[in-house]
């Protein structure tokens, strides 16, 4: 017997919890209504006060119930996530450092084409030597470093190695200062040089010269005119010769300062 009265009071105990959680649900929908109408009346309120010649608003009131229905769906379902903001600024913010950092590169790389063809152009450059014209001081294949700056501020001195043009032309020839402006030029037929009358002291080159060209008799250079001649005197095209003659200061391009390679070789080039 006490048995089946537990079962009892249980089946009822279950079936009184039932009805109050019927009964909550059912309290909770009814303030729900209560606070919907009470903000509807409040708003009536707001719109009552207003200019009466003022426009009512055309929208239903079961459309604005509806609306405020839905916003407070959307508020309910949407997950709102406090980091959004942060993560989009620190995206934008990565965009334009990106930008930056590619506008600085582009900065970066004009500015170095700039200093290099302002050292090219203005200060000095590499050149090559072809031939055997300036043997023994420089050899064929050697790589020389050419001052450009020294010369648009002083004038070449004698036993100065110049690199030119050859009329003019893509061609590059590179000789040693031998007469100056307004001096005398003359090789007699032993060979030896005479500056203004006077022998040249000098031991550059490698022979006595056999043919003296233009220079067998006294040549008087211009103002701005250089008289240069090859070390390799007998197997060198130089002023001796009419297709190469005087070189202007002009045209000179600049001077043989530095042996880059061969590496053995690498340091100043004596005169």
């Amino acid at each position: 017997m006490s048995l089946d009265s537990e079962d009892k009071r249980s089946d009822f105990a279950k079936w009184a919890e039932e009805m109050s959680y019927e009964d909550e649900k059912e309290l909770k929908k009814q303030k729900k209504l209560e606070e919907k109408e009470r903000k509807k009346a409040e708003k009536l309120a707001k719109k009552g006060s207003k200019s009466s010649d003022e426009e009512p608003s055309d929208k239903p009131e079961d459309e604005e119930e509806t609306s405020e229905a839905a916003d407070e769906d959307l508020y309910e379902d949407e997950e709102y996530n406090p980091d959004y903001k942060k993560v989009k600024k620190k995206k934008n913010k990565d965009e334009v450092n990106i930008v930056k950092e590619l506008l600085s590169l582009i900065i970066y790389i004009g500015i170095i084409i700039m200093i290099c063809y302002c050292i090219i152009t203005f200060v000095g450059q590499r050149t090559t030597v072809h031939g055997h014209s300036m043997e023994t001081t420089l050899q064929d294949g050697d790589n020389l470093w050419i001052d450009k700056l020294t010369y648009h501020f002083s004038n070449p001195k004698r036993f100065d190695i110049i690199v030119f043009p050859y009329q003019g032309q893509d061609v590059y020839y590179i000789k040693r200062v031998i007469g100056l402006p307004g001096e005398t030029v003359q090789i007699t037929p032993d060979g030896s040089i005479l500056i203004n009358g006077e022998v040249l002291s000098e031991s550059y080159g490698r022979e006595i010269m056999v043919d003296s060209g233009t220079a067998s008799e006294p040549l008087t250079l211009g103002p701005d005119e250089f008289f240069v001649l090859g070390d390799n005197r007998n197997d060198s095209r130089d002023s001796r010769w009419a297709d190469v003659g005087n070189i202007n200061k002009k045209d000179i391009i600049g001077k043989a300062v530095l042996r880059l390679t061969p590496f053995g070789k690498f340091g100043k080039i004596d005169k």
